[in-house]
């Protein structure tokens, strides 16, 4: 069959990689590779994989800050999903990745694709994934638009993970209007497996065939991966075919055959394919694999005829893997498929020529070197420029302290995420210890006395107020979600979600930002395993907050302390760590004034070690019964959100001017305890269980009945969902 594409002519004199993503001095550069001008096929190649999705290519020299190593990394970044040891010869398996763009054109589909391609990164290492989580943005829920961005995501998120049978159980969402028209949308996913069971993605040995299993290739998704490259514009409406279309039902069955295949010692690499679909998953085998590939096209499973080359190559379809088996051995893995009803076919094998091949029916349509397209790749070091802000002074001394508690209480960002929670199965497995809400999510590793404890954060206004600083803030965040279940913190994954890398100030946020992400990972010892970068989230020429997400997982050796983990009516509560006047990025600042006055908030991270360290033992001795860290809104909201949560009364009494009740100072947790404790930086401040809530500072006093602080945070989103705009 001959396909009718541009010639290697059009595509240089009409600069139609141009609008594939490459300039003109990358594809100068292709054309110095291959010693002579890409045809069709190739320059797409080039054009994907050269992509900032799945090149890194302006974000790479801040990733070298990052400690990727620790006496529990057991494989970091550069495969398919971090792995970090538990003992006992087990191994927890996870990453976080980013669906923002297609999200923002395809809210359903955009947000259930993500979630099916993390689960599939967890699976091709091997791991069975028992764990969920997500982290959202969108604009106020105010805007028709945004309620309707907010509707289908959750919906995508729950229509994906409810059918594949995979617990959601921890997450955070925030809305802003600085994500107004670019929602983020990162999921995380966590599993769990045996060393020996490990997989990479591999293709070496001279003959052995590449087999293809999965959906039959459409035309869904084509350059996703370069879509996901650049910022979203009037145009980008026109783009809903990059967006791919998932099948659970599908992802269930090649999960499953998935992990029944790695139990062949036959197979000798698998991998996803994910973002740039069968391009990257094959040439980045060989690559891994200091081998050549040889893909025959014509063999590859399709959903229609007439798809090209170029079309199959650059195909997202979902619900694909590729594996490279022992020659000979391949009748086994075809069989093991037909039985999970799975298209497969075997469409190529392993070479010594150090080249990636293609063909369909004996015509060569891209002959590449393999290193290069995987490994020379342009990295662009730029001039950043810090930004500068015209000085703010904000006083918070005669504020209407229960005006500001009720309007925070009520924002969707405080507010209980229940609406999207109930939507998303939580329980499935039956190992689900803590579920989402306002902790950490915790589930029991079967068969032993363990539990892993997972949770995604991120503090975008910090980060904008200082990147440095709200680069460790973020880290550290994660690090007290995992810290107040009682778990040691292992390790962590990111995606880092900024602006256009090409303007100085948001390049300037990129590296300050990451720079202190980096310092807080060495201190926590929390290295980082894998990630996600996720650049160009612009709309019409205006940035998101520059957003760092941290995913981070802790492991509990025993879970016997939980059992008992629930407060009671009586026990005191107190308050760990000072309260100052740390307004600049927080939410009481965000409500009264709609802006970041960018002053100086740090952070102790030798301190936050100290801490965690020692209520980490206090929980796991049993002599706490509830424990949060401090964090939006103060320590006056975060009582208010523990009380409808639990469903009782508090009280409690903090020397600080009433306004510092929503100053969001780092390094504080608020414990429960079922006995006196002794606890460096810590204070009695109230009791737990009364018939009220009631929080008096040292100049005015905060109280409201508890029935209407729980209708009000349980309410506040099912309320702006149903309100006419």
């Amino acid at each position: 069959m001959r396909f009718l594409e541009p010639t290697i002519d059009d595509i240089k004199n009409n600069r139609l990689y141009a609008d594939m993503g490459l300039s003109d001095a990358e594809y100068d550069k292709v054309c110095d590779i291959l010693g002579r001008m890409p045809n069709y096929t190739e320059i797409g190649i080039f054009s994907v994989m050269w992509s900032e999705h799945c090149s890194y290519k302006h974000s790479k020299p801040f990733l070298k800050q990052f400690p990727v190593t620790g006496e529990r990394v057991l494989m970091g970044p550069g495969e398919g999903a971090g792995v970090v040891d538990i003992g006992d010869n087990q191994a927890v398996v996870f990453k976080v990745e980013s669906h923002n763009h297609p999200s923002a054109i395809e809210p359903y589909q955009g947000a259930a694709t993500g979630v099916g391609g993390i689960v599939r990164d967890i699976v091709s290492i091997g791991a069975r994934p028992v764990q969920l989580l997500n982290s959202l943005r969108f604009g106020e829920l105010d805007s028709k638009q945004n309620q309707r961005l907010f509707s289908g995501v959750v919906a995508g998120i729950g229509g994906y993970g409810n059918c594949i049978g995979i617990p959601a159980v921890a997450g955070e969402i925030e809305f802003d209007s600085q994500y107004d028209g670019n929602p983020l949308v990162n999921a995380m996913c966590v599993g769990v497996i045996d060393h020996d069971k490990i997989q990479k993605g591999t293709a070496k040995g001279v003959g052995n065939p590449v087999i293809y299993v999965g959906l039959k290739t459409g035309r869904d998704g084509i350059h996703g991966a370069t879509f996901a490259s650049e910022e979203l514009n009037e145009e980008s409406e026109s783009k809903r075919p990059s967006v791919q279309i998932g099948d659970p039902f599908v992802g269930k069955k090649l999960m499953e055959a998935t992990l029944e295949a790695i139990t062949y010692p036959e197979l000798v690499g698998i991998q996803d394919m994910g973002a740039a679909g069968l391009t990257s998953s094959s040439s980045e085998m060989a690559a891994k694999g200091e081998s050549g590939i040889h893909l025959h096209l014509e063999k590859v499973p399709t959903r229609e005829e007439g798809i090209s080359p170029y079309e199959m190559m650059l195909s997202e379809t979902q619900e694909r893997m590729l594996l490279v088996v022992e020659k000979g051995t391949e009748q086994k893995f075809l069989d093991l498929f037909d039985h999970h009803e799975l298209d497969s076919a075997v469409i190529g094998e392993v070479t010594d020529t150090d080249r990636f091949v293609l063909s369909y029916e004996d015509e060569i349509y891209a002959d590449i070197p393999v290193q290069p397209l995987s490994d020379e790749a342009p990295v662009y070091v730029l001039d950043g420029k810090a930004a500068e802000y015209a000085a703010v002074d904000h006083d918070y001394s005669a504020i209407d302290a229960k005006d500001v508690f009720t309007r925070l209480l009520n924002h969707p960002t405080i507010a209980s995420k229940t609406w999207a929670y109930s939507q998303y199965d939580q329980q499935v497995g039956a190992n689900t210890i803590i579920k989402p809400g306002l902790s950490a999510g915790v589930t029991r590793v079967e068969g032993t006395t363990k539990a892993v404890a997972s949770t995604i954060d991120g503090e975008a206004r910090y980060v904008f107020n200082n990147p440095y600083e709200g680069g460790k803030m973020v880290v550290a965040e994660a690090y007290r979600n995992l810290i107040a279940v009682g778990s040691l913190p292992l390790a962590m994954t990111d995606c880092l979600n900024y602006g256009n890398p090409e303007k100085p100030e948001i390049y300037q946020q990129l590296a300050d930002s990451t720079r202190g992400m980096a310092e807080a990972c060495a201190a926590l010892n929390t290295p980082v395993v894998s990630g996600n970068v996720s650049l160009y989230n612009e709309t019409k020429g205006e940035a998101i907050f520059p957003t760092p997400v941290v995913g981070m997982v802790g492991l509990i050796e025993d879970i016997e302390y939980l059992r008992d983990f629930t407060p009671t009516e009586g026990e005191s509560i107190y308050l760990v760590g000072a309260t100052h006047a740390d307004f600049s990025g927080s939410q009481i600042e965000k409500l009264l004034f709609n802006e970041v006055a960018h002053e100086e908030v740090t952070i102790d991270l030798a301190l936050e070690v100290e801490r965690g360290e020692a209520i980490r033992e206090l929980i796991t001795s049993g002599k706490l019964s509830y424990v949060q860290a401090v964090g939006k809104g103060g320590v006056v909201i975060k009582l208010a959100q523990m009380a409808a949560y639990l469903e009782t009364g508090i009280e409690a009494k903090i020397e600080v001017p009433v306004e510092q009740l929503f100053s969001e100072s780092q390094g504080r947790y608020l414990l429960i305890a079922k006995e006196d404790i002794e606890l460096k930086d810590a204070v009695k401040i109230g009791t737990f269980g009364t018939d009220s809530f009631k929080v008096e500072a040292s100049n005015g006093v905060i109280e409201e009945d508890v029935n209407s602080i729980i209708a009000t945070w349980r309410g506040a989103i099912g309320q702006c969902m149903t309100s006419a705009v």
